[in-house]
């Protein structure tokens, strides 16, 4: 049950991108996206977030939004682990599965260490989706899907932006300008991401197929800067 710390410094805390997390080592599908030349300048920087923002982000966000209800709402395993199903059936890359699962077990580390009191967080014997483990981590601290929905749409914004200083070469005040610029986009899709989270039937499911065939490309690359 929520233990009833959530606090805005709390939440500041959780996506701060210093949080040992492992999110530093990703860049968000960028790198992919620059080699395969569909992002080449800092100008398209901005369509593509918007593009991730809309789909796989309005999707995350849902699914993190619902993990933080189910807590709040005194949860069971067998429901979480219904909710990560269905993040997995709305991911179709085996990579960017590999990944959100790959995060979402350093967050769960993190976040126990921090908190001992959330030992069994996950959702089964396997490690949960990202935003799930964000969810839970955010019902648990008594934190609100909303804020849970906020949280996961920034991670997947603000990850592109810090690796675009590096892989793109950019002027870093310039980067993070198109952050801001997205902020009103981000309030708005968290607050569709928690109107859809109340029904799993009624999660979303919009995809980017380049994104997923990028991040399968990506793999097989000899030199990459970031692991996804």
């Amino acid at each position: 049950m929520p233990n009833g710390l959530g606090t805005p410094a709390l939440l500041l805390a959780l996506v701060d991108g210093r949080f040992p997390a492992g999110g530093y080592a990703h860049s968000g599908g960028l790198e992919p996206a620059v080699t395969s030349g569909h992002v080449q300048t800092v100008d398209d920087l901005e369509p593509f977030l918007l593009g991730r923002l809309r789909t796989t982000g309005l999707v995350t966000a849902a699914v993190a939004a619902a993990a933080c209800r189910e807590v709040l709402g005194g949860t069971t395993i067998e429901r979480l682990a219904a909710l990560d199903s269905e993040l997995d059936a709305r991911t179709p890359s085996p990579a960017q599965r590999a990944t959100s699962r790959q995060l979402g077990r350093q967050l769960v580390r993190a976040v126990v260490t921090i908190t001992p009191q959330l030992a069994g967080m996950e959702t089964g014997h396997r490690a949960p989706h990202l935003p799930v483990a964000l969810g839970v981590a955010f019902g648990h601290h008594g934190l609100s899907p909303y804020d849970a929905a906020l949280a996961c749409l920034h991670e997947s914004a603000a990850g592109v932006v810090a690796a675009a200083v590096r892989v793109l070469s950019t002027d870093p005040f310039v980067t993070y300008g198109v952050l801001a610029r997205l902020a009103p986009v981000i309030d708005e899709l968290a607050g569709e991401a928690v109107d859809r989270s109340a029904d799993l039937a009624d999660l979303p499911a919009d995809s980017g197929p380049l994104q997923d065939t990028n991040a399968e490309r990506h793999l097989t690359r000899a030199t990459r800067l970031f692991a996804s």
